[in-house]
């Protein structure tokens, strides 16, 4: 359980929000979560519905995942890192909001790296800026891969609006090559947090 306080009225209640998350024990979990309706509660005073966010670790073993939602400046405690730091072939992710938690789920789901599509998050801003300014600081967030040609679709705030930006698997290439040539742009050992804070200590 978990204490959430309402928006709209200012009320307290109690919200359930499983602390651990195993998909391979509760494959139901895993659709609540990719949808957001797991963090979702209506305040029982107003009727106001919201997102709550407790610390809940997410863990997705056929795509050897795992995803720590940590709110505000929370870290794993150093025997939680202990405890995970030989699991071989593991992405092991912090994050801070339910968004960024989604967005790890539908990256692995999709078959792809973390690292490399925040290199083509970087790349796509500064070809969004030359076009409009306004973009150079564009939240963007990844939701799929369509079309023949793998199109990767990404989402992003404007003026108000929910945009939608169709970048070529080419960029996703050209990604990866730029982080092969700069090995040291790799996330540290343990959980760690791979956002756009993380590359732009190594790209300015």
């Amino acid at each position: 359980m978990a204490l959430a306080s309402c928006s709209n009225c200012g009320k307290s209640t109690e919200v359930s929000i499983p602390r651990s998350i195993n998909t391979a024990l509760d494959p139901d979990l895993k659709s609540r979560v990719r949808d957001g309706s797991l963090f979702i509660w209506e305040c029982p005073y107003c009727g106001r519905r919201s997102v709550a966010v407790s610390e809940t670790l997410y863990h997705d073993p056929a795509s050897k995942l795992m995803v720590w939602l940590l709110p505000g400046t929370e870290v794993p405690s150093q025997a939680a890192q202990d405890a995970v730091k030989d699991l071989e072939g593991y992405t092991l992710r912090m994050v801070r909001e339910v968004g960024e938690l989604i967005e790890k789920i539908n990256i692995a789901d999709a078959g792809l790296e973390d690292t490399i599509v925040e290199m083509c998050k970087w790349v796509t801003r500064r070809e969004l800026a030359a076009k409009n300014p306004a973009a150079a600081n564009a939240s963007l967030k990844f939701l799929r891969i369509e079309g023949a040609d793998h199109d990767l679709v990404f989402a992003f705030p404007l003026d108000g609006n929910m945009q939608l930006v169709n970048v070529g698997f080419n960029v996703y290439e050209d990604a990866r090559g730029i982080l092969s040539r700069n090995p040291s742009v790799k996330p540290s050992d343990g959980f760690s947090r791979v956002n756009s804070e993380w590359l732009e200590r190594f790209f300015q």
